[in-house]
This record gives structure tokens, sequence and C-alpha cells, in this order.
């Protein structure tokens, strides 16, 4: 997978292009030198042939969708600041002897490590499963015969065959083509097909885009057919210099951070708390051995070694939950960010519109609907043999399913194709009457210089400056309504048998056709969704302001505040962070512009998501938090992307958006629980260790009570949550878990000192000689209370309840009480350093059980009033 990187000041990837020296030259040689030269014929290549280059030059892919290796797997489980500290620690414990402690803890560690390791291994081959099924092949000739293969097995000096529909699938130099129109604007930004010709490129300065005999990988054919011949693949195609380009060193994601932010704070704990334990002990008990393995024990017990665990679990899970939800995830991290998603950037076309043009309106030059106008647009549609594009695939399916013009008695005569230069075509037709009739249709700008006349209820009027002002005014109307129109003019003429743009002159006006990308029918469902969870959504489109303001308008996004390409251009840095927080709607922009809307939003905090399906939109993609891109983009947006969604829709978003933001929620009751109640323990050790006469706890049952308390959270990837925990994003706030250690974790420490306090007075413990009773009573005490809070912290409601938990959690919590409960009475006590407890002490404990659950109710609600919990 392509890193995702934020460059700074990068290049617009289709400014960006290198283009093979082989395909410049193959380009400006004819086709049977270029042939010559790339040792191949125009049958193709040999199957042999082809097997040997592929060895030589490797599969035609421009970035490896590839499955990490296991042993990459297992170092990334293994390198983890949490795994490396606790086998240093169990190292020292096997180095002064202690090898009971020592064991205990290469099994927390291995119990971690195995669990991450076999959960990411399992997502990394569901979602190789899911790339497999997408495979693009190549009609190409082999041994003189045409054949399907894949594209990745393409070589230099194969030759392909192209139809309409097909994708490019390599730089090629065309042989032979007819009629051919490639679709170039995801590579560069082209808004309509460019035609292309066989024939040799002269020598000048156009640029390799221009080239008008060479076609480019991951572009597509719109009409006409083709022979080409493979030139370059792999990397060395433009998109291949493209997505060179774009690797850099991976970025460090919102999700990323906090989990390192955390990290640091627990060794800051422990970096304070371990000594001060050692040195207390070691003083007050004048054995500097003993004081040693205990805060080594207690340093074990501070650190949450099970995070990397549940988290690799949490997300793991989220994956395979949002797979069903058709939300593909490719980092595991990118779940996370999903759900603290709080901005979402994307396109206006196929995400919030139909991505089908659509005809709305036939209308005169005054607006008024005119049968004839539509009649005189569908006969130019129709007969024409050029390039038909979307507009006149909408006249024609309009007419075939709406009305019915009839075009009997009228016969082609010739047409005057299309090209960009001009913006217009025009059809001649014969009359039923024998004359013939130009009709012209284009851009109502390019038509307008070309009408000498206009007509209105059947009456023809002169155009002079005026009226083209006037009739410029109305075509902004429509165009205002979001639009995009086209002109239709005529000319009645003498017969002729041939005719050109000359003839193009004279023309009456006579209305126009408006067509439309109408809004998806979900669409205003989605956004308002989203706005609901605390998304807010910005469009960032290259189309024009009228139209994407209408759009905008039909969907429910807000455009008083609306950021042109220009303006962005003009802005500095501070002045875009500024304004791209208000602005809903962007326009016209480039593909560099999106990435520096997309920087400047997460420089003001947000956390950014962008949607993109095109060459061009992968900066994008790679600048957000996270990148979500459809399976039906090209290979590099895939590429850069996060998150795949099966189906380009945003309300397949939003449900992904929930699931990341149950994931976290889940995440997040691990760390408030192990971090608060880890602090509270140890201020019970601290003051433990100052006034009783012995250790509070042997080191062994220090990591007994761990390893069991670990158990118990083992479950908590499966846990509900509560609707009002993915009401709105939840970004990491390492503020309001600092607030969560320092105002629950107390709460535990005062009922272990009740426990202690219990223990000396009511059961004779200030004896060394019953320190064993002592330290088994604040084990079962510690371990129940400790797991039992989970239940508390899961949930900002009354637990048990107004929420319950999953009934896996619950298993798990009731398995490892009753196993603390009775372990002092079991053969392994002894060995373990536990005595039977009185049977006074447990109506007690119950006691303490109860008013450890009330107190942390209350001062987590307290938090929660205070809004201190979120932020």
């Amino acid at each position: 997978m392509l890193p995702k990187t934020v460059p700074h000041g990068p290049p617009d990837p289709a400014s960006a292009v290198r283009v093979s020296p082989r395909l410049i030259e193959a380009a400006r040689s004819e086709s049977d030198a270029v042939v010559q030269t790339l040792n191949t014929t125009t049958r193709g290549l040999a199957a042999a042939e082809a097997e040997l280059r592929l060895r030589q030059y490797g599969p035609n892919v421009v970035a490896a969708d590839h499955r990490h290796p296991l042993l990459r797997l297992l170092r990334r489980a293994l390198v983890n600041p949490l795994v490396i500290l606790l086998v240093a620690l169990a190292a020292s414990s096997f180095a002064t002897g202690d090898v009971r402690a020592g064991s205990v803890v290469l099994v927390m560690v291995a119990l971690g490590v195995i669990v991450r390791f076999v959960q990411e291994a399992r997502a990394d081959t569901a979602a190789a499963a899911l790339r497999a099924m997408i495979s693009v092949h190549a009609t190409v000739l082999r041994d003189g015969r045409s054949q399907e293969r894949p594209v990745s097995n393409l070589v230099p000096g194969d030759v392909v065959e192209l139809a309409a529909g097909d994708m490019i699938p390599a730089d090629v130099r065309l042989l032979a083509c007819k009629d051919l129109f490639v679709v170039q604007g995801s590579l560069t930004g082209e808004a309509f097909p460019v035609e292309k010709f066989p024939a040799r490129e002269p020598a000048g300065d156009r640029s390799p885009l221009e080239f008008a005999n060479v076609c480019y990988l991951g572009t597509s054919v719109e009409s006409g057919t083709a022979t080409a011949v493979v030139v370059a693949t792999g990397l060395t195609t433009v998109l291949g210099g493209i997505s060179s380009v774009l690797v850099g060193p991976q970025q460090a994601s919102s999700f990323d951070r906090g989990m390192t932010r955390f990290t640091w704070l627990m060794i800051r704990f422990m970096a304070v708390m371990v000594p001060l334990v050692f040195v207390i002990n070691g003083l007050t008990k004048g054995n500097w051995g003993e004081a040693f393995f205990f805060a080594t024990a207690v340093a074990v017990g501070m650190t949450p070694e099970m995070l990397p665990m549940i988290v690799a679990v949490c997300l793991s899970k989220g994956a395979m939950v949002m797979s069903r939800k058709k939300v593909i995830v490719k980092r595991l991290n990118a779940i996370q960010n999903l759900g603290a998603m709080d901005v979402l950037c994307t396109d206006k076309t196929g995400t919030l519109t139909q991505d089908r043009i659509i005809l709305e309106r036939y209308c005169d030059v005054k607006l008024k609907q005119d049968d004839d106008v539509l009649t005189l647009a569908y006969l130019n549609s129709h007969f024409q043999t050029g390039l038909r594009n979307l507009m006149d695939r909408a006249v024609l399916t309009h007419t075939e399913i709406h009305a019915h013009p009839s075009f009997e008695g009228y016969a082609k005569v010739d047409e005057i194709p299309f090209d960009f230069s001009r913006r217009m075509m025009s059809v001649v037709v014969k009359k039923p009457d024998g004359r013939h009739r130009l009709i012209c249709k284009g851009a109502p700008e390019a038509l307008y210089p070309h009408c000498t006349t206009y007509e209105l209820d059947g009456q023809a009027h002169p155009v002079n400056e005026t009226i083209r002002g006037e009739l410029k005014r109305e075509f902004d109307r429509l165009s205002a309504d979001g639009f995009r129109v086209l002109a239709v003019a005529y000319r009645d003429c003498d017969p002729k048998s041939v005719y050109a743009k000359d003839d193009e002159q004279g023309l009456t006006l006579r209305g126009y056709v408006a067509f439309l990308d109408p809004p998806k029918d979900s669409a205003r469902e989605a956004i308002a969704a989203l706005q609901r969870i605390g998304v807010a959504v910005k469009v960032l489109t290259g189309d024009n302001e009228l139209v994407s303001r209408k759009i905008c308008g039909e969907v429910g996004i807000a455009t008083d505040a609306t950021l042109l390409g220009g303006q962005v251009e003009a802005m500095s840095d501070a002045e875009l962070t500024a304004a791209a927080a208000k602005a809903t709607l962007f326009a016209r922009l480039s593909p560099a512009h999106k990435q520096r809307v997309i920087q400047s939003l997460r420089a003001a905090g947000h956390v950014v998501g962008f949607m993109g399906d095109g060459i061009n939109d992968a900066p994008g993609l790679r600048a957000a938090d996270v990148g979500v891109s459809v399976d039906t983009a090209v290979d590099i947006a895939k590429e850069s992307a996060d998150v795949i969604l099966l189906e380009k829709n945003l309300l397949v978003l939003e449900e992904g958006v929930r699931e990341g933001r149950k994931v976290f929620a889940n995440i997040v009751k691990y760390v408030r629980m192990g971090a608060s109640s880890n602090f509270g323990n140890m201020f019970s050790v601290l003051g433990g260790s100052i006034f009783l006469p012995f250790v509070p706890m042997a080191p062994i049952q220090i990591l007994t009570n761990n390893l069991l308390y670990d158990f118990s959270q083992v479950a908590i990837p499966t846990d509900d949550v509560d609707p009002e925990q993915i009401a709105k994003p939840r970004p990491w706030s390492m503020r309001a878990i600092t607030r969560y250690i320092l105002f629950i974790g107390p709460c535990s420490s005062v009922f272990d000192y009740v426990t202690f306090f219990v223990m000396l007075y009511a059961f004779g413990c200030w004896d060394p000689a019953n320190a064993s009773l002592f330290q088994t009573a604040w084990f079962v005490e510690s371990l129940l209370t400790q797991t039992l809070i989970i239940h508390v912290i899961r949930t900002n409601r009354i637990p048990f309840l107004q929420s319950r938990a999953s009934w896996p959690l619950l298993a798990t919590t009731l398995a490892v009480m009753l196993v603390g409960a009775s372990l002092p009475f079991s053969p392994v006590g002894p060995y373990l350093g536990f005595r039977p407890l009185p049977l006074l002490f447990w109506p007690l404990l119950a006691g303490i059980l109860l008013g450890y659950v009330a107190l942390t109710q209350v001062v987590k609600s307290w938090l929660f009033r205070k809004g201190w919990t979120a932020e």
C-alpha cells in the first residue's frame, strides 16, 4: 500500500509527469519502426517471449497491493513500547533469580503478542481475498491470436486491441485506429474525450500528454477501436511516475498520535512512581532485594500490557463488521480515524450526483419549453456518426422515453465533426421538401458569434450586440440553476454534396437544451445523517460555481461561504486555514488546491476525511487523516486510500463512521479503566509501603492479579456501545484521559485503605506473621474491584440498570471474580503465598465493593456533567 504523507508544497501529478524517453521516441517514429525497435510484430509476441519479458520487466503494476508478510506482522506485534518494557522487566526478574515473576510477565507478553498477530493476520487475509475479487484484463495478441490476459501480465512489445469501454492497460503507441476518442481527464483534468490518431508525432515543444498517437495507462476508451503496441509498463509509465512522486514517509494519523501520547503518559507515571516505591520500601523494610522485586512487579502492574491486543482485536472486529456493510478497511488504524472524523471533504460528481446526465429542459431563447428545439437537437444527435458524448446520449434517451420526434423523410447529407477549438458540431440533413438544413449545437458562447438571427414564436429577429447581451443573460439564468447548456441553431441552405466549417455561418439561434447531473435520491438523507452525527460535509470540486451551488442546495449543503480555486491560490496558509473553516463549497479547484484545503483543515485541528476516485485525487487522499475511495476508482486512488467503499454512496460511509466510533469507544474503555485503576493502585502501594511492616502484596501476587485482570478485559471488543457514545466525533483527548486518571483513580485507593485498616485492626495484621493474610485480602479486594469497575466505566449511564455489557464481557468478569475469590482456597494458593480468608471478611468485602461502585458512579457522573469526559 502507498504510504500516507502530507507533502510540503507537492507538485500536481498532472504537471509532474515523467514520460519514458522510449515512449517519446516511439511517438515521433513511424509505426513500423516502433514495432521493429520493440522487437515484436503486428501479430504480437510469442507466449514464451512474453514470459521472458515479464521476468525481465516485472509485472505491469504501479503500486503493489500485496499482503503483509507474516514476519512483518509478527515484528509489528513485538516492536511496541509496552512489549519492550515488559520483556525488559522479565529479563531483570530472571537475572535476579525471581523465575516465577519473570515467567508470569512472559505469559502476559505472549498472550498480547499472539492475539494481536493472529487478529492482524486474519484481517490481512480477509482484505487480500476482497482485493482478489477485482481483476482487470486486456485483449492482447499472443502467437497471432486474441486472448484475454490480466493487465499485470502485459510487457513491452505486446500488441493490444482496444474498444469502447476498455481501460488503456499500459502506455501504448497506436498502430491503427478508427474514430478513437480517449477519456484522459483522470490524468490531465480535461473534461472532454480526446481524439487519437496513429500518425507520427512531429518534433516540437508539445507536452507528451498532448501526443495524439499515444495513450496512457489508467485512461479509457470512450468510443472507437484501435490496435496499439505496449511501450512502457509498471513504474515506467506516466501513471507509475506519478505514484513514485507520491511515495514518501508515512505520516502518523490522529489515532497513532493518540496511542503514542497515552503510552508515554503511562511511562512518565512509571518513571516517577516505581523509583519512589523502590526507595520507600528499601528504607522502611531494610531489604533492598525484596524492594527491587516489589518495584519490578509494581512496574508490570502499571503497564497496560493488553492495550496492543485490545486495540488489534477491536480494530480487526470492526474491519470485519464494516466489510459486511460494504466498507473495506485497508489500514486498521483508519477505523478510529473514520470514527473521529468531523469534516468530510468530497467531490460532487458521482457522490452527491448520479453521475448520469439527463435532458431536463428544451426551450426557446426566452426559456419557454419548445418541442421544435427538441426535434432539432434530436436530429443532430441521431444522425451524427462521430463522438456521441453524454449529452447526445441524454437527448436520445429522453426522446425514446418521453417524446418521439419524427425524422421520417429526413436523410443525412453530411456532418461537420466536433472539435475542441470550435466547441460545436453540425449535421446536414435533407428535409422532406428536398432542401438541406444545417443543424448546429454547441457551447452557447462559442455558437453566438455564428448566429445572425434568432427565432422566437415563429419570427426571425436580427442579432446585434445588445440582443447578444440579452441572450447571454437568459443563458446565464439556466446556468445559475445548475444546468449544463447547449445552444441549438440552424440554417436552410441550397443543396450540395460536401459541407465544411465555413458553412457554419449566418445561423439562426433556435433555443437551448439544458442538462443536469441530478442529485442522488439518497444524497440529502446521507448529508443529513452525517450532519446529525457531527460530520460537516464540504464539497471540493473542479466544476463551476453555479452548477455546484445548485447541487449543494438540493442536497442540503449551505453555500453561503464559497471559495474558488483562484481565491485559494492567492491566500496564505493562515488565511486559507481561517477561510476553509467557514466555507462549505470549494469550486474550480485543481488537485493541488484540494490538497491545500485538506491540509489547512487539519492544521485547524479537524480530523479530515477525503473521498475521491481519480488519479489527481491521490494527493488529497493521502493528505487526509482518512482517505476514502470506491472499488470503481482508478488503481492509484484505491492504493492511496485507507478505506474502500463497495458502493459510491455517502449512506454507506455513514455506516462506516458509526462502526469506527464503536471501535474507538471500546478502546477508550480499556484505556480509561486500566490507566485510572493502575494510578489508584499506585497510591495504595505508596501509602502501604510507608506504614506497613511488610510489602502490601508479594511480587508474584501482583503479577497474578495483573494477569487475571487482563484476562477479564479480553472481551471488551465484543461490548455494546451506548447510542450517545457514537453520536458525535470522538478524537483522542489526553486531557479527558488525564482527568479520568486523577479523579477515578483515587476512588479505588479510598477503598484499598478501607481494606488495609479492616485487616490491620479487625484481623490483627499488624503482626508480620499475618502478612500473608493481609496480602491475600488485598489481592482479592483489588482484583474484584478492578474487574467489576469496567462495568461502571464502560457507560455514562447507570451500570446494570440502564446499560448492560455484552454477555462475553459479563462472562469473563464473573469468571475472573470467581477465580480470584477461590484462589486462596485452591491447591495453588500456598504456592502464590495465599491463606484462606476468614468468613467475616466476605460480608465486609461485599460492602467495600458496593461502596466503590457507588462512589465511582458519582464521580463519573460529575465528570460527565462537567463535560470533562469528552474534551
